[in-house]
């Protein structure tokens, strides 16, 4: 079996450098995490919403939005991408581009790749914290949407010059 899945890496990254064994990692990672949660919530009598409505779809989607541009973009957050990228510049207003320098590195730097998280932990929250992750995603929310006014004004007042 491992020469199989050896040679299948190899056969699939031919001269590219892609980490299959570690991407399975990734995954067996959010598989034991959806996992734990789906158990503690059987534990625990806890049950997911019978439906999710446009309001919380709304919350849910500006959330996972501001959360993923938030770790994966943010300068603030940039110590917790420093082990695993390496700072190259400015990407944009109040983001930074960084090369990953591993797997990790390449999951952290990517919003594309951490919106799955972040939505997994809102929809998570719902389950086990209803009101408080409507709350916390009404406040990113909210961020986000200051962040859209925020450019807009900058290209209003650079239009206006």
């Amino acid at each position: 079996m491992t020469q199989f899945l050896e040679r299948t890496e190899q056969e699939y990254q031919g001269e590219h450098d892609r980490p299959l064994g570690t991407y399975v990692r990734i995954m067996g990672t959010y598989g034991v995490l959806v996992g734990a949660a789906v158990a503690a919530a059987a534990l625990t009598g806890r049950r997911a919403p019978d439906r999710v409505g446009l309001m919380d779809l709304g919350l849910m989607a500006a959330c996972t939005h501001k959360v993923a541009r938030l770790l994966a973009k943010d300068p603030v957050t940039s110590p917790l991408r420093a082990p695993f990228t390496r700072y190259e510049g400015v990407s944009g207003p109040s983001e930074l581009k960084e090369e990953p320098r591993n797997t990790v590195g390449e999951l952290l730097s990517c919003p594309f790749c951490i919106a799955q998280w972040a939505a997994t932990g809102y929809a998570i929250g719902l389950v086990f914290a209803p009101r408080v992750t409507r709350l916390a995603g009404a406040a990113m929310t909210a961020v986000a949407a200051s962040d859209w006014l925020q450019l807009a004004y900058a290209k209003l007042m650079k239009s206006a010059s």
